[in-house]
């Protein structure tokens, strides 16, 4: 069964915006909003875009606008996938 890690979303996190140098995802990230880390409600909508392209999983309309954390992705793509297997 696949699993999205950490290390996988923020790949997706940082191709969702290209080369801005100024975005650093390291250290504890998992509960720090998305907005603060650097990605506006684009980033965060084609971060999900490529993640329900890459596990070929649909979120519906209330886990999407509900991605505000790293956690929160990882929470809701992870159980997406479970339930898709």
């Amino acid at each position: 069964m696949a699993e999205l890690t950490i290390d996988e979303l923020k790949g997706f996190l940082l191709r969702a915006v290209g080369e801005d140098e100024t975005i650093d995802l390291s250290g504890d990230i998992l509960d720090a909003p998305l907005a603060d880390l650097g990605f506006d409600s684009l980033a965060v909508i084609a971060t999900t875009s490529a993640l329900e392209q890459h596990y070929q999983v649909k979120l519906g309309d209330d886990d999407a606008s509900g991605l505000e954390t790293p956690k929160d992705f990882l929470d809701v793509f992870n159980r997406r996938l479970t339930q898709a297997a």
